[in-house]
């Protein structure tokens, strides 16, 4: 078994309104690959939200009275957080230059996933402008997909990643906010293992699993390669969503 990621070449910068399924199906020409049945495109959420116009200038933003009140704590801009607020369904933690919410998708993250890097504004001060995570990130995979697959006439998956830290160690990893057709959690519960002993608890997270890994080949800073071409991932597509990977309330112990 091999998996193979391959960086997309040649995507231009995205601006709000371009088609993205038809820039993704032109790099993939560029980059020379033909899509198989079970192959997987990963592309980054920043392009995701460029295209859908999730750019928002902060001199439209007016603060609201908790939004001052949380920048007198965290020293940020109250206009940034009163976008996170409104990304938001809870604040859960506060400190110096940080802090750590429920978006309103119901996964944890700090700012509400709300950006600057590699974001660039249409007019004023680019210093100004932010990013936001895309509206509905299923809906959003569902889109590419079906519209490249009808391109392509093959069955592939579309998985929207995004990076986050995580709790109780350092450093950003991909994760996955946006499914279609990539299985969001493999659950092994009644396989054997080597020794025949039933798994009883295990329920793999492939998506944020491919997510982590086709991070690593996108890069961080001015890498510019916000898609990445998956093939040989080990478990078969299916229908998914987010949803699979969000943990219950009544199950978290972390809060």
């Amino acid at each position: 078994m091999s998996l193979v990621l391959t960086p997309l070449n040649h995507i231009p910068l995205i601006e709000p309104g371009d088609d993205l399924a038809e820039l993704l199906i032109q790099s993939l020409d560029t980059t020379g690959i033909q899509l198989h049945d079970g192959d997987i495109l990963v592309v980054a959420q920043k392009i995701v939200s460029k295209a859908e116009g999730r750019l928002v200038n902060l001199t439209t933003v007016k603060p609201s009275a908790r939004a001052i009140e949380l920048a007198d704590i965290t020293k940020k801009d109250a206009r940034l957080l009163e976008l996170i607020l409104q990304e938001s369904q809870a604040v859960l933690r506060t400190g110096f230059n940080t802090i750590i919410v429920e978006h309103r998708l119901g996964f944890i993250c700090a700012n509400a996933g709300i950006d600057h890097s590699n974001v660039r504004g249409l007019w004023g001060n680019e210093a100004d402008w932010v990013l936001l995570l895309p509206e509905d990130p299923d809906a959003s995979a569902r889109r590419l997909q079906e519209k490249i697959a009808a391109h392509s006439h093959v069955h592939i998956g579309v998985s929207i990643i995004d990076s986050h830290g995580r709790a109780w160690r350092n450093g950003t990893v991909g994760v996955t906010i946006g499914l279609a057709g990539v299985p969001g959690v493999v659950d092994m519960r009644g396989m054997p293992d080597l020794f025949g002993f039933q798994l009883r608890i295990t329920q793999i997270g492939a998506a944020d699993e491919l997510a982590a890994a086709a991070s690593l080949m996108m890069g961080q800073a001015a890498e510019g390669s916000p898609a990445v071409h998956v093939r040989g991932f080990p478990y078969a597509l299916r229908d998914s969503s987010l949803s699979e990977l969000i943990r219950p309330k009544e199950q978290d112990l972390f809060r």
